[in-house]
């Protein structure tokens, strides 16, 4: 069985971030979300994944390289413009051949894994396994409507949802899901829709089979998932800090600090990941929030937050919270009464509060 991660889309609900940096990259507790879904695909004994890329490959290409530190060969698929998640399918072709394989979204977080549902795939003779949770907004996803527990009918972003039961960014097909796509055409969107293709099988006869899944899921296309997402992630940490903290330092709950990162007259309190050579002094810096390496953080406050590498936030007299500060971003105050702010600060931003 082989693997095929989509990380081609240009994220345009999280610019300006994306911008500059691929959304798959972005990272979560400190690492890129692309880095989760390679794990899980090793965890689930696949080794051979292919990640279809666009416009951003280079920059995907260098973070993830051949797969060998996941214990991955990985190949790169080019995907001109991303036309659709079917489309995507069909220019891997020349990769998946007639293999049965596992997509995963790139943007997408499953914390338990895909281990035992890539298992039950194995073991079957399905045509195809979806996955499904349960969402307040079904109009923002593929949604599947039910018969008797058989999938009745697909259909890609509902202006008005039938079941509130989402596609997750997990799906395991075998080679029939190529000639499916052959007989589909691109939808209003100007995309090859998999809920098309998908529904193509079952109108076959195709053996379609549903799983709603119990654990945490996120797509992380937009700020607050990805916040939420860092929340979870860091639900899970263990403290480990690699740098002598001087007395005027106090740590609360589990924290982890990288190498190099020199901190004095701060309170840390976890869940908290500090990456490292970072500079903090006088500040305050909160549960789940990850502060990326090279960060300057002096006479400030953070909470619930993540904190991009080679950013500096100094002298702010209000309390940063659930907010995603971009690379190399500067963040300092001028006199003024306070302020609650929230920010989405994109790279290479410079803010100055009055």
């Amino acid at each position: 069985m082989k693997g095929l991660i989509l990380s081609g889309g240009k994220g345009t609900r999280l610019r300006p971030i994306t911008h500059t940096q691929a959304k798959q990259l972005l990272p979560v507790a400190n690492r890129p979300i692309l880095f989760y879904g390679l794990d899980a695909m090793a965890e689930a004994g696949i080794t051979d994944v292919g990640i279809v890329v666009g416009e951003t490959r280079e920059e995907i290409q260098e973070a993830v390289g051949d797969g060998s530190r996941f214990g991955l060969r990985v190949t790169y698929v080019h995907q001109e413009q991303p036309l659709g998640l079917a489309h995507a399918i069909k220019v891997a072709r020349p990769f998946l051949g007639e293999d049965p394989f596992v997509m995963y979204l790139g943007d997408n977080l499953i914390r338990d894994g895909i281990r035992l549902l890539v298992d039950e795939f194995r073991d079957d003779t399905a045509h195809c396994h979806i996955l499904l949770a349960k969402v307040k907004n079904p109009q923002d996803f593929g949604v599947a409507e039910l018969e008797g527990g058989r999938v009745k009918r697909l259909v890609e972003k509902p202006k008005e949802p039938q079941s509130d039961l989402a596609l997750v960014g997990v799906y395991m097909f075998n080679r029939d899901i190529h000639d499916a796509i052959e007989h589909i055409r691109p939808s209003w969107r100007n995309e090859l829709e998999i809920t098309d293709a998908i529904q193509y099988l079952v109108e076959q006869g195709g053996e379609v089979r549903s799983k709603v899944i119990s654990g945490w899921w996120k797509d992380t296309g937009k700020l607050e998932d990805i916040l939420e997402a860092n929340r979870v992630i860091l639900s899970g940490l263990k403290g480990a800090v690699e740098v002598e903290l001087d007395s005027s330092v106090r740590v609360e709950g589990p924290v982890a600090v990288g190498e190099g990162t020199r901190i004095s007259n701060t309170l840390l309190r976890g869940p908290l990941v500090v990456g490292r050579n970072c500079v903090i002094e006088n500040s305050y810096i909160g549960p789940f929030t990850s502060v990326h390496s090279e960060v300057e953080i002096r006479n400030s406050e953070i909470e619930h937050s993540i904190i991009l590498e080679e950013s500096s936030i100094l002298d702010i007299g209000t309390r940063i919270e659930s907010s995603l500060v971009g690379r190399n971003s500067r963040m300092r105050t001028t006199p003024g009464p306070p302020k609650a702010i929230r920010f989405m600060v994109g790279d290479y931003s410079q803010i100055e509060i009055c």
